[in-house]
């Protein structure tokens, strides 16, 4: 038996997703959905989508969201806005919805062009840690915006060394034993961010992280660097907004392609 799927992306940040209200694909084989996420050997992507349904309503469906490394996570923004475009345009939900999603329910809105995600509340904020990163200490602030995330600014993004210090974020001590995203943001403008993320799971840098850009935009605004909304502008150089009341996130959910797996 084939099984359908479509490959999705948001700002760069791509997705297989399939509908799998059958129950019927093996999520539990972490080695397969390695397989179907490597960019080599299977379809290759940022992590994998399941549209399951919710355990009760008023949600529509549920989400569960696997990295490529076979690890199941709480959450991920950009792969939520796709879903809801998934689930919209499968009639499985109205352009106004409700996800179930291990970070909690979770509204999304499908508006035609762009989908827009009511982010859970941030929690276990830590502002004004130190962090020593080759010698010098680093000042670091974290929150969890459904997983958790690092923050750190710098003057000049571009040249920054991200893959040895986003790693060296990911593992540090201080965030264990989860480990945390890993994102270096430049103040770009008075209500604008450029950011840069290392992700847990993909083990990479990748062209979009939604949590980790509402993340960026709640530390800066909360640290008075920025007035929301705040736009984010990704290493894809896409362009996302933020707003704070209420915590919310928008940019594209675009379709690539559809497919079948063997």
């Amino acid at each position: 038996m084939t099984q359908p799927f479509w490959k999705m992306h948001g700002a760069g940040n791509d997705f297989i997703l399939i509908d799998d209200r059958a129950l019927a694909f093996p999520s539990t084989h972490a080695a397969h959905i390695r397989h179907l996420c490597d960019r080599r050997r299977g379809i290759g992507s940022d992590g994998l989508i399941l549209l399951q349904p919710p355990a009760a309503p008023p949600a529509h469906f549920r989400m569960r969201f696997y990295n490529p490394d076979g690890a199941e996570a709480d959450l991920c923004g950009n792969g939520a806005r796709c879903v809801a475009r998934f689930a919209h345009e499968l009639g499985i939900a109205p352009a106004d919805m409700l996800i179930q999603t291990a970070a909690g329910p979770l509204r999304a809105e499908w508006l035609g062009h762009q989908a827009r995600l009511h982010m859970p509340p941030p929690r276990d904020w830590q502002l004004h840690q130190t962090i020593p990163w080759r010698g010098q200490p680093q000042t670091i602030h974290a929150v969890n915006t459904g997983v958790p995330h690092a923050v750190w600014f710098t003057p000049d993004l571009p040249s920054l060394d991200l893959p040895a210090w986003g790693a060296h974020l990911r593992h540090h001590p201080h965030f264990a034993p989860a480990g945390a995203n890993a994102n270096a943001v430049q103040i770009t403008g008075p209500s604008a961010l450029a950011i840069r993320t290392y992700e847990r799971g993909v083990e990479a840098e990748t062209l979009a992280c939604g949590t980790g850009i509402t993340a960026a935009a709640l530390i800066a605004a909360q640290l008075g660097h920025v007035t929301p909304p705040v736009h984010v502008t990704t290493a894809g150089n896409d362009t996302l907004q933020v707003t704070l009341h209420p915590l919310t996130l928008t940019g594209p959910a675009q379709i690539s392609f559809r497919g079948t797996l063997p």
